[in-house]
């Protein structure tokens, strides 16, 4: 949390997960869909397939005085350095998480890296709400045994089904995470419905 020149409150949520698990598109989808926000631009940073080489940005209102500074992580293992500045100043993630049975060791790794660059921070000081995506898959994985992978219980964090392409749980994920992010940063309460 920080406080702007005008006095406006920074939130900074940030997109974690595998690569390909659909980060980028769910930020894309709440910038495209969803009415009722101020919106800055969006920044993204990608080569030329698509896929985030740094970070995706862009900033989220829904009043005047507070902000929220939205990013993307890129999820190849070769990023590392680059998940680890964008993480900086971190009030709330949402991690998403892939379906894809073919993914299921790679969601696990984001998970323990995510776990080991935050440590006991997880989950207290910076809230975390789990996205469990590509929901629409044919063979996708039971709901489960992805958390089972992730080491989450459903007790832990709010966790969503979500289908990026379509918009289905993103927008309710991300006013989970804002709703986390405002009680524990100005209210210090925590709640985990």
């Amino acid at each position: 949390m920080k406080k702007d020149k005008d006095g406006r409150v920074h939130f900074k949520i940030v997109f974690w997960g595998p690569s390909l698990s659909g980060k980028t598109t769910s930020l894309r989808w709440m910038y495209d869909n969803v009415s009722g926000l101020a919106k800055g631009g969006f920044t993204s940073v990608e080569d030329p397939t698509g896929r985030t080489l740094y970070f995706d940005y862009t900033p989220f209102s829904a009043s005047g005085d507070v902000i929220f500074d939205v990013y993307t992580v890129a999820g190849q293992k070769r990023h590392r350095h680059q998940r680890k500045i964008i993480l900086q100043g971190v009030d709330g993630i949402i991690f998403v998480a892939d379906s894809d049975p073919s993914q299921l060791d790679a969601n696990e790794e984001s998970m323990e890296e995510l776990r080991e660059l935050l440590k006991d921070r997880l989950g207290t000081e910076v809230p975390l709400v789990i996205m469990i995506n590509k929901r629409d898959l044919p063979n996708a994985v039971d709901k489960e045994k992805v958390l089972e992978k992730l080491h989450i219980t459903a007790m832990d964090v709010p966790i969503y089904e979500t289908i990026a392409t379509r918009g289905i749980g993103i927008k309710r994920a991300f006013q989970a995470i804002a709703r986390e992010v405002l009680l524990r940063k100005l209210y210090n309460l925590k709640t985990t419905t």
